[in-house]
């Protein structure tokens, strides 16, 4: 992170990608100031919120969570919300909208259709109509533990090769924003930062063919920056039935995923190009991204 700028310590996991791998690979291959990474800015506090546009210049938020998600994430802030009325601490802390004005903001679920149409493949059909039954009465966490099994077969690098796959509706639609020169500097977040924030910034740092090792210490970095929720995140994943490797970070990930990009479609770019973004959209974003560039 540049000294220049004030830490942010009310969003989980936050740094700037390029500042990080930059200094762990000691190449400067991407411009520090405009590529961060973290877990939802939602409880972000007024000053924090100050600090990403005045000193941060930031431009744009990429949130990659689910509507699932928005919806808890608005449940746990209006319980805080209540909780403080006991004891406030400010009024700006409280108050605050979750949205920071001057920012612009982009919604894409990254989990969407195409994702839950991949993992609802995989279900037997007493499963599949179990599951439709579930949901049609509102049982949301007992239909998602019957795809459980399913993704915990996967596992983390299984999801996140799958998710390359069948999400491309979703990748191209996150770098037809970060195409544009005027989105930048750019936050890209989910509720953790961990695994779909992780693969969005992979794919951007091997496009600027920053080192794999470097980028795979960033991925890495999101297990000590979670350390202080992890508990709290253990028992969220294991109510749906899902065990502890799922608030981890594997190891692998990094490289399986860069091998799985080079053998299906022949690197990054191939398959970028595959998914609809044109050679100058590439183009514009490595110009934005890259050192020297």
């Amino acid at each position: 992170m540049p000294t220049t700028l004030s830490p942010l310590k009310s969003i989980p996991n936050f740094r700037d990608a390029g500042a990080f791998v930059n200094e762990q690979s000691g190449q400067a291959r991407v411009k520090t100031g405009l590529l961060y990474r973290g877990a939802r800015p939602d409880e972000a506090t007024y000053h924090d919120q100050q600090k990403l546009v005045s000193e941060y210049k930031l431009k744009t938020i990429i949130d990659l969570r689910t509507k699932t998600e928005h919806i808890e994430q608005a449940q746990k802030r209006d319980a805080k919300v209540k909780a403080s009325a006991a004891a406030p601490q400010s009024n700006d802390d409280v108050a605050e909208p979750l949205k920071i004005p001057g920012v612009t903001y982009h919604e894409i679920n990254f989990n969407g259709s195409a994702f839950s149409r991949m993992l609802i493949s995989k279900l037997s059909w007493r499963e599949f109509f179990k599951l439709v039954g579930l949901m049609a009465a509102g049982y949301r966490k007992d239909a998602i533990k019957i795809l459980a099994p399913h993704m915990e077969d996967m596992g983390l690098v299984g999801l996140a090769i799958e998710s390359l796959d069948v999400c491309t509706k979703e990748v191209k639609q996150v770098f037809d924003v970060l195409a544009k020169e005027e989105s930048w500097p750019v936050l890209v977040h989910c509720t953790q930062g961990k695994d779909r924030t992780g693969l969005i910034v992979m794919l951007l740092l091997f496009l600027l063919q920053v080192d794999v090792a470097a980028i795979e210490k960033d991925y890495l970095l999101s297990g000590p920056e979670l350390e202080a929720e992890k508990p709290e995140r253990i028992k969220e994943i294991e109510s749906i039935g899902l065990s502890e490797q799922f608030a981890l970070c594997s190891p692998e990930t990094v490289r399986k995923v860069h091998s799985h990009l080079g053998e299906k479609y022949g690197g990054v770019e191939a398959y970028l190009r595959s998914i609809g973004l044109t050679q100058g959209d590439l183009t514009s974003i490595k110009r934005t991204l890259q050192a020297g560039g």
